[in-house]
């Protein structure tokens, strides 16, 4: 674990660790409780989390079960274990939270689950829904329509490899990496690395022009494959190689003309954690609320 993070919520702090290998964030789960139910101090949170630890693992609750620990610098400044959930786990948490500082999370869940439902009846709505998403952001329109495609494309590749054997997860992983790595020189994780990315999504921080070139190698590694038909997931290897490779030649052609790299350190301004963003987001609410008052 790395990068660890502390996270300002008025007097209290939500200590938090980034797992470069999972790209997963994990949370203190005492911090977010005291915070839930307005601990007076950090005891007060510990013992209540215990009480709610040990009624969840009775009734079987799972992301209980599945909670790690962590070192985390305490209050006196020592490195200690504590409970840390990733997302996931701590949304179904705080669901179990009996708090009006709770509430926001369990109707956000609830509106995302209701959308979710909705978008299976009309699938339609997930293009709608993302097309505000990323206005929202602040992305132009030529952008989106670009991300839009480079979707397309990416859902076209993949039914290809589904049809040719490859597993989701950790293949479509490995096939990923080698057409990223065809085409702009460096893996997944390393990209990331050089945009400065997280959890984030790297394709959601790409410029047009990296979009561009990323949508030509997953093409023709889709044209590639079509025309040979790979039979094992070395020969769907060297199919993704070899359609990075010519978007890594057409990147390379291109900076020869211009004079300097196309890959950007450029990011999107977004969110790194739902979570965390939320928290601060009620906090700075009450806040303004109770200064009003």
């Amino acid at each position: 674990m790395e990068g660890q993070i502390t996270k300002a919520f008025e007097s209290t702090s939500i200590r938090t660790a980034w797992n470069e290998e999972e790209e997963e964030w994990y949370f203190s789960v005492v911090d977010v409780v005291g915070v839930l139910t307005e601990s007076i101090d950090y005891q007060t949170a510990r013992n209540y989390w215990k009480v709610l630890k040990a009624r969840l693992k009775s009734e079987g609750f799972e992301p209980v079960t599945n909670c790690n620990q962590l070192k985390m610098k305490s209050a006196d400044g020592k490195m200690r274990l504590t409970d840390v959930a990733n997302t996931e786990q701590l949304l179904r948490i705080i669901q179990s939270v009996p708090s009006k500082k709770a509430e926001p999370f369990k109707m956000w869940l609830a509106q995302v689950g209701r959308e979710r439902i909705e978008e299976t009846i009309d699938p339609e709505q997930t293009i709608d829904r993302a097309l505000e998403t990323y206005a929202k952001k602040g992305y132009s329109r030529e952008w989106i329509n670009q991300r839009l495609q480079a979707i397309q494309v990416r859902k076209e590749l993949t039914d290809e490899w589904e049809q040719h054997g490859v597993k989701k997860g950790l293949e479509y992983a490995i096939l990923t990496d080698e057409i990223t790595k065809a085409w702009s020189g460096m893996t997944t994780r390393a990209y990331k690395n050089h945009k400065g990315l997280k959890k984030e999504n790297l394709r959601d921080n790409m410029t047009t022009t990296e979009i561009i070139l990323n949508m030509l190698a997953e093409t023709a590694a889709k044209n590639i494959s079509q025309t040979e038909n790979p039979a094992t997931f070395e020969e769907n290897q060297s199919v993704a190689r070899r359609g990075g490779r010519i978007a890594g030649n057409a990147r390379k052609e291109l900076e020869k003309e211009i004079g300097h790299s196309v890959i950007s350190s450029q990011i999107a301004t977004q969110i790194n954690s739902v979570v965390t963003n939320m928290i601060e987001n009620i906090a700075g609410n009450q806040k303004e609320t109770s200064e009003k008052n």
